[in-house]
């Protein structure tokens, strides 16, 4: 089945690309090539010349899921380093300039992985630093106006994220492509409005979608909802991702992935949870 994510399908069709060269490798002394698993047994030449046995092609290891689940865990330990020490190290008076400048720049190196053909592991990391000083900023915010709101919300997220685990193990809901289609469009639009509220934020407009009203609340759980069924998507195109024998460094993109909700799921919780804990 074809993927219905664009990034994944680019992928895959790196993929695709990288196992037809290593298929089409020449073979020894300039013989047509032969598949990998089809490859003949150098043979040494009948008059040696000191060069030895040719070189054997390279091989390309596909991703599997514990190269997903570790990578994804790394990349946690880094944000959560970065935000750790964001927090201890940048004073309050830069606290906003800090939080700004890691979104624009997280976002930046957001968009590059997503629509880059090529799977950059250091591009992942490099967002897992900047997108922990982001979070390690806005939770310390969050965390001044309300004690203990900032563990309250990591418990959240991810007990959402294990419960989902549990309900795409299950096969509770399906990745289908109408359902991939459907989410692909909501996200687009959830996404879209959020812009649309910070410009007119900018220019002193209150929309009343962040500022605690029953509309935000409601417009936090639809988002919370939505990042949510979002790791359904995740799920999926990991599994397709190893059906297709991506290469193993790609597992970096599957990881960014999951990561990008959690951040997603984690910042929605925090506003939600912030909404009813009352004026200090």
């Amino acid at each position: 089945m074809k993927s219905t994510n664009p990034v994944l399908a680019r992928l895959g069709q790196a993929a695709e690309r990288e196992r037809a060269a290593g298929y089409a490798q020449p073979g020894p002394y300039g013989q047509p090539g032969y598949p990998q698993q089809y490859q003949p047994y150098p043979q040494q030449q009948p008059y040696p010349t000191g060069h030895g046995y040719p070189a054997a092609p390279p091989t390309v290891t596909p991703m599997t899921l514990d190269d997903v689940v570790v990578k994804t865990v790394l990349m946690l330990g880094i944000l959560g380093a970065s935000a750790a020490a964001a927090w201890v190290l940048v004073p309050d008076a830069l606290t906003g300039v800090a939080w700004i400048g890691a979104a624009v720049v997280g976002l930046v190196l957001g968009l590059i992985i997503s629509f880059s053909r090529m799977a950059n592991p250091a591009l992942v990391v490099a967002y897992s630093i900047v997108e922990g000083v982001f979070v390690g900023m806005v939770s310390k915010t969050f965390d001044n106006f309300y004690d203990g709101i900032v563990l309250q919300a990591v418990v959240a997220t991810f007990g959402v994220f294990f419960l989902m685990a549990m309900i795409y193990k299950a096969r509770i809901i399906r990745a289908t492509p109408k359902f991939a289609r459907i989410m692909v469009a909501i996200i687009a639009g959830l996404f879209g409005v959020m812009l649309i509220n910070l410009v007119l934020a900018l220019f002193g407009v209150n929309t009343h979608l962040r500022d605690g009203s029953p509309l935000a609340i409601g417009f936090s759980l639809v988002c919370i909802v939505v990042a949510a069924l979002s790791f359904v998507l995740n799920f999926a195109e990991i599994e397709e991702g190893v059906r297709m024998g991506l290469p193993q460094r790609y597992s970096w993109t599957a990881a960014f992935g999951i990561v990008v909700g959690l951040v997603w799921l984690y910042l929605e919780i925090l506003r939600l949870l912030s909404y009813f804990q009352g004026d200090d």
